[in-house]
C-alpha cells in the first residue's frame, strides 16, 4: 500500500499521490528545478505545480504481498521491491505465477488509495457532523452531475423557454456551430452565455474566446459576471503587452477581446491563432461585411479564427435583417464547405418557402390541402407516405412527428435559432406619453452643430465659462416638467436615460437642489462597483431612490423590469440604440404596461426626431424590426431635414419612410418560417425546464446543507433583511481558502425575483463558485473522512460495535467525456454490524445520524487502538460485500452510455443523408468519444471515502 518516505528526494518518473486530491489517481513527477515540483496525474490529464519544500503529497510505494497493477491492466502480485537510482522496481509473479518485473514508471494511474482507513488507525478522527457534511456533499454532487438543468437552472437570470431550449440544444453538442438570431429584447447575450456556461460545467469546452465591438466589451464583462459567475479576463493592448506569458490568452479560460484592436495587433492575432480555443463566440456577427468578390479584414479575422476552432457561436441580428446575402456570409463562416456557393443556396431558400408555407397550414388548421400534401411529399420522398397517410388521418401524434422529421431536415434548422416576439409573445403593451415643451430663448441662440439641437444643453455648458448662475437646468422646461412628472408618480420607480453622462449628473444635482426627491445616477465615468450600489439602491422598494438617471450606457446589458415608467430625456440618434432604451423595461416577464414619458423642445430638431420615430418608424408603440435599414436608406435626406424649415420636404420623407416600413414589414411577416420559428422555441421543452427550475428553487436542500457547510467552515451568518444573509469569516474560520468572494464578506440571498433585482446581493444556487468551491474543499480533502460516535438506542446492547463505511463508484475520466452523466461518483453505503451483516438497507442515514453523540478525541482514538485488529479486518472484508452493486452500477451505466451515444450517432448518420449541415467531425467526434468512453468505464473502481466506527453506550 502507499507509504510516505521520510527523506523526500524527487526524482522525474517516480509516483507520487496526492494527499489533497486522491481522485486524480497516480501522479508522475515530471521534472523538479529545485524550487517547484511539477507533477502529471495521466489519468485525468491534469498537472499541478508545488512547492518542493511542503508539497501535499505522499510516495507511492508498495509491499511484498501487495497486488499492483500494470498500465495495461494486468496485475502482479510484489514478492520483493528494489531501488535502482531513485525509482522503484517491482518484482513478482502475475496471475499464471510467470515471474516479472514492473518499474513504478509503469504502474496503471488508476490506482485508489484507502486513506480513511489510514487515518483512522493514525488517530486522525474528525468531529463527527464533518462525516455528515461529507456524506451530504457527495450525496448532492452525485445528484447534480445527473441533473438536466446543470448549467442551466442556476444563473441569476429569469428562466424563459425558448432562452433555455436554445441554451441546452447548442451546449449539449460536441463543438456547436450556430447562429444565434433572435429579434431584440429576447435575450441573444443570455442565450450565449447560458450555453458557455454549461460548456464549461460539464467539460464540453474548457478555452472560450468571445470577440465583441468594443463599445459592448463592459457590457459583457458584466453580464458573463453577474448573471453566470464567470471570470472573464478583458484583453486590450494593455493588458496583452504587460502579460509575462509566452501567449498572454494561454493565461485565461476566457477572453473578452475587441474586435477593432485584435484585427489591428497582428502580434495579438497570432497568439489567438495559437491560444488552442474550444470555443469562439462573436456578437454583433452582423456587421462583418462580405461580399461574393470582396470580404472586410474583421470577416477574413473571424474566418481565420473559425477555421481552427471547433466551436462557433455568431451572435446576429435577425436574417430578414440582414438580406439573404448577408445571411449566407454568416452561415459559410459556419460550414465553408456546405455554404459556398451564393446562387445555389439563393435557389435552395426559395425551395423551402413552400415547405414552410404547408407547416403553416398544418398548424393553424390542423390538416394539408392537397397541395400542401404534394409539396411535403415531394421533400420527404418515399419516407414520408406513411406519415402524411397518418396526418389525413388525423393522428395527432403524426403530426407533430411529421414537423419534427421536416425540422430536422430543414436547410438550416440545425444550424439558425432565431425567435421572434411574434413567436415567443409575453411581452407588454407600450404606451406613449409626449410632451412638447417651449424651446427656450437661450438655446435658439446657439450655433448650429451636428446633434446640437437634439442636446442643446450639452452644447449650452460648452461655449460658456459657466458658474453656478448660469447652469442650464434653471432654464430649460423639461426639468420643470421632469420634477412635477415624479411627484405625480411618487409611488413609481422611473428610469430616466439621457444620451451623455454630464446631462444625467446635471439632472442629479438639479433634482437635489430644487426638489429632495431621491435620486442617484448611473454613467460610464463610474466603476462597475459604482453602478452595482446605483442600480441596488434604485432597486430597494423600502428604503431606495425613487428615480434612476442614467447616460446611453445604462440603456446596455441591465435589467431594470421592477419599473414601468421610462422617461426618454432626450432621444437617441439611431434607433437601434432607442430600442435599447425601452428594451431595459419591455422584456419577457415584465408585469404591467410601459410607460414612456418623452418631452421635447417644439420647433426642434428634438420635435423632428419624436416625429421621424413615432410616425415614419413606429418604434415607440412596437419593437422595429426595420429600424436599421431604414435609417440607412434615408439617414442621408433625415439628418440636414431635421435643421430645415422647410416643412413639405420633412412631411413628404415621413410618408415615404412609412411607406417603405408598412411594405417591409408585410415582407416580414409573409416570410416567417414557421418552421424555424418551432425549432427554435422548442415545442415544449423548454417550458418543461422552466417548470423543472422553478420546482427546484422551491426547495430548502440548498439552504440547510449550505448552513451545514458554512458552520464546518467557521462562516457566520446573519439576517440583513428578508430572503438575505451576511457572511462573514469568523473568528475560527477552518480554511482560508473557503470561496466567500470577499474578505470582509458578502451578501447572499437564495430567492430568484430578489436576486433579479438587487443586483448587490449573491446569488446562490448550485452552480455559484461559493457552493462549489465549498463542495470541492470538503471532497478534494480528508475532512470528514473518519469519525467515532456513541449511538444511543436501547434497542442495542451497550459495547456493540457497527461499522459505516462509505464507498465511492465512480470513473475517472477527462470531463470532456461526459461520463459523470451516466455514472456520477455516488457514495455506497454500508453499516455492518459484528456479525458482517450489511444493515443500510434496513437503517437509513439520517436516521441513524439523528441518534449519535459526539465522543472525546483522545477516548475514540484509545478505541480505536484497542479494536485494531478486528477493525481492520471487517474493513478489508467489506469491499467485497459492495462490489456487486458497484459492477451493477458501471454495467447499467456502461449501457446508457452506449443507448445514448449510439442514437446519436444514428440520427445524425442517417439525417446527413439529407441534410448536409451534419459534419462528418461531429459524427467522428461522437464515434470517438464513445470508445474512449467504454475504455474508462472498464477502469471504474470503488474508493473507499469515509469511515465512522458506531459504539452502543
Amino acid at each position: 500500500m502507499a507509504s510516505s518516505g521520510t527523506v523526500q528526494q524527487y526524482q522525474p518518473g517516480q509516483r507520487w499521490i496526492s494527499d489533497s486530491e486522491a481522485e486524480l489517481g497516480l501522479g508522475t513527477i515530471l521534472m523538479t528545478d529545485g524550487r517547484l515540483l511539477t507533477v502529471l496525474y495521466p489519468a485525468t490529464g491534469e498537472t499541478r505545480q508545488y512547492a518542493q519544500r511542503n508539497a501535499p503529497l505522499t510516495r507511492v510505494r508498495f509491499a511484498p504481498g501487495d497486488e499492483i497493477t500494470h498500465f495495461e491492466g494486468w496485475k502482479m502480485t510484489v514478492q520483493e521491491v528494489e531501488d535502482v537510482d531513485g525509482l522503484l522496481v517491482y518484482h513478482g509473479f502475475d496471475a499464471q505465477h510467470a515471474p516479472y518485473s514492473l518499474p513504478e514508471t509503469q504502474l496503471s494511474n488508476f490506482i485508489q488509495f484507502r486513506l480513511a482507513s489510514d487515518r483512522l488507525f493514525a488517530g486522525q478522527i474528525d468531529p463527527l457532523s464533518w462525516f455528515a457534511l461529507r456524506y451530504h456533499t457527495l450525496d448532492h454532487q452525485s445528484r447534480l452531475l445527473q441533473s438536466d438543468l446543470w448549467g442551466l437552472g442556476g444563473t441569476r437570470s429569469q428562466p424563459i423557454a425558448h432562452q433555455l431550449h436554445i441554451a441546452r440544444e447548442v451546449a449539449d453538442r460536441v463543438a456547436p456551430r450556430v447562429l444565434l438570431a433572435d429579434e431584440v429584447g429576447l435575450g441573444k447575450t443570455i442565450e450565449a452565455g447560458l450555453v458557455i456556461h454549461r460548456q464549461l460545467l460539464c467539460g464540453r469546452a474548457s478555452r472560450i474566446l468571445i470577440l465583441v465591438p468594443e463599445n459592448l466589451q463592459h457590457q459583457w464583462l458584466v453580464e458573463m459576471r453577474r448573471r453566470f459567475n464567470l471570470e472573464v479576463a478583458l484583453f486590450d493592448a494593455e493588458r496583452f503587452v504587460e502579460s509575462d506569458a509566452d501567449n498572454p490568452f494561454e493565461d485565461t479560460q476566457l477572453a473578452l477581446v475587441s474586435l477593432e484592436w485584435l484585427k489591428d495587433s497582428e502580434k495579438a492575432q497570432n497568439a489567438a491563432f495559437a491560444a488552442g480555443w474550444d470555443l469562439l463566440v462573436v456578437d454583433e456577427a452582423h456587421h462583418l461585411v462580405w461580399h461574393p468578390e470582396k470580404a472586410s479584414d474583421e470577416y477574413r479575422l473571424v474566418e481565420q479564427l473559425a477555421e481552427v476552432i471547433p466551436g462557433v457561436l455568431l451572435l446576429t441580428a435577425t436574417p430578414e435583417q440582414l438580406g439573404l446575402e448577408s445571411h449566407f456570409a454568416r452561415l459559410r463562416l459556419l460550414d465553408p464547405n456546405r455554404f459556398h456557393d451564393l446562387a445555389a443556396f439563393r435557389a435552395e431558400s426559395a425551395n423551402y418557402k413552400p415547405i414552410a408555407e404547408a407547416v403553416q397550414e398544418l398548424l393553424d388548421e390542423g390538416r394539408l390541402s392537397e397541395q400542401a400534401h404534394a409539396t411535403i411529399k415531394g421533400f420527404l420522398g418515399n419516407e414520408g407516405e406513411a406519415l402524411l397517410a397518418a396526418v389525413t388521418d388525423g393522428d395527432s401524434e403524426a403530426a407533430a412527428r411529421l414537423v419534427r422529421e421536416l425540422l430536422d431536415r430543414h436547410g438550416t434548422g440545425r444550424l439558425l435559432f432565431r425567435n421572434t416576439r411574434a413567436a415567443v409573445q409575453g411581452f407588454p403593451e407600450r404606451l406613449l406619453h409626449p410632451y412638447p415643451l417651449a424651446n427656450p430663448s437661450e438655446y435658439m441662440e446657439l450655433p448650429v452643430g451636428e446633434h446640437a439641437d437634439l442636446y442643446p444643453e450639452v452644447s449650452y455648458q460648452a461655449q460658456l465659462e459657466t458658474g453656478e448662475e448660469e447652469r442650464w437646468w434653471k432654464f430649460d422646461p423639461r426639468v420643470d416638467w421632469l420634477i412635477d412628472t415624479l411627484k405625480m408618480l411618487k409611488k413609481f420607480k422611473v428610469l430616466v436615460i439621457c444620451a451623455h453622462a454630464e446631462t444625467a449628473m446635471d439632472l442629479e444635482d438639479a433634482l437635489r437642489v430644487r426638489s429632495g426627491i431621491p435620486a442617484t445616477v448611473f454613467h460610464e465615468g463610474m466603476s462597475i462597483l459604482e453602478r452595482d450600489r446605483a442600480a441596488a439602491y434604485f432597486a430597494d422598494e423600502e428604503f431606495g431612490a425613487q428615480v434612476l438617471i442614467c447616460s446611453e450606457i445604462g440603456s446596455e446589458g441591465r435589467n431594470f423590469q421592477f419599473s414601468h415608467h421610462l422617461v426618454l430625456f432626450d432621444l437617441p440618434a439611431h434607433p437601434d440604440l432607442l430600442e435599447q432604451r425601452i428594451g431595459r423595461l419591455d422584456r419577457i416577464g415584465q408585469k404591467h404596461t410601459i410607460q414612456l414619458h418623452v418631452p421635447y423642445l417644439e420647433n426642434s430638431p428634438q420635435e423632428r426626431l419624436f416625429q421621424w420615430y413615432h410616425q415614419a418608424l413606429n418604434a415607440f408603440l412596437n419593437t422595429c424590426p426595420t429600424g436599421n435599414a431604414l435609417q440607412h436608406q434615408f439617414g442621408p435626406r433625415l439628418l440636414p431635414l431635421l435643421e430645415d424649415s422647410d416643412d413639405k420636404s420633412w412631411q413628404t420623407l415621413l410618408d415615404e419612410a412609412k411607406t417603405e416600413r408598412e411594405r417591409l414589414e408585410s415582407e416580414l411577416h409573409s416570410g416567417r418560417d414557421r418552421l424555424l420559428e418551432l425549432n427554435s422555441g422548442g415545442a415544449g421543452s423548454g417550458e418543461r425546464l422552466v417548470e423543472d427550475i422553478a420546482e427546484q428553487d422551491d426547495q430548502y436542500a440548498l439552504p440547510i446543507y449550505m448552513e451545514e457547510l458554512f458552520d464546518a467552515f467557521g462562516i457566520d451568518s446573519e439576517d440583513h433583511s428578508e430572503n438575505a444573509l451576511v457572511l462573514k469569516p469568523g473568528e475560527k474560520m477552518l480554511d482560508a481558502g473557503f470561496p466567500l468572494g470577499d474578505d470582509e464578506g458578502v451578501t447572499v440571498t437564495y430567492d430568484r425575483n430578489q436576486a433579479l433585482s438587487r443586483e448587490d446581493m449573491q446569488f446562490l444556487t448550485w452552480e455559484h463558485p461559493m457552493v462549489q468551491g465549498g463542495m470541492d474543499l470538503v471532497l478534494s480533502g480528508s475532512m470528514g473522512n473518519t469519525a467515532v460516535a456513541l449511538i444511543k438506542n436501547k434497542a442495542l446492547k451497550p459495547g456493540t460495535v457497527l461499522l459505516e463505511m462509505l464507498y465511492v463508484s465512480e470513473v475517472v475520466a477527462p470531463r470532456s467525456l461526459q461520463l459523470g452523466r451516466f455514472l456520477p461518483p455516488v457514495a455506497l453505503r454500508c453499516l455492518l454490524d459484528g456479525n458482517g451483516n450489511d444493515l443500510a438497507s434496513k437503517v437509513a442515514f439520517e436516521t441513524i445520524n439523528d441518534q449519535l453523540e459526539t465522543v472525546p478525541r483522545a477516548s475514540a482514538n484509545k478505541f480505536i487502538q484497542a479494536q485494531r485488529e478486528v477493525l481492520s479486518k471487517q474493513i478489508n472484508a467489506t469491499e467485497a460485500k459492495i462490489a456487486p452493486r458497484h459492477v451493477e452500477r458501471v454495467e447499467a451505466a456502461r449501457k446508457r452510455f452506449i443507448d445514448s451515444l449510439g442514437e446519436e450517432i444514428g440520427r445524425l448518420t442517417a439525417l446527413q443523408a439529407v441534410n448536409p449541415t451534419v459534419r462528418d467531425s461531429e459524427i467522428d467526434a461522437l464515434r470517438k468519444q464513445l470508445e474512449s468512453g467504454l475504455a474508462f468505464f472498464d477502469k471504474a473502481a470503488l474508493r473507499l471515502e469515509a469511515i465512522r466506527v458506531l459504539v452502543a453506550g
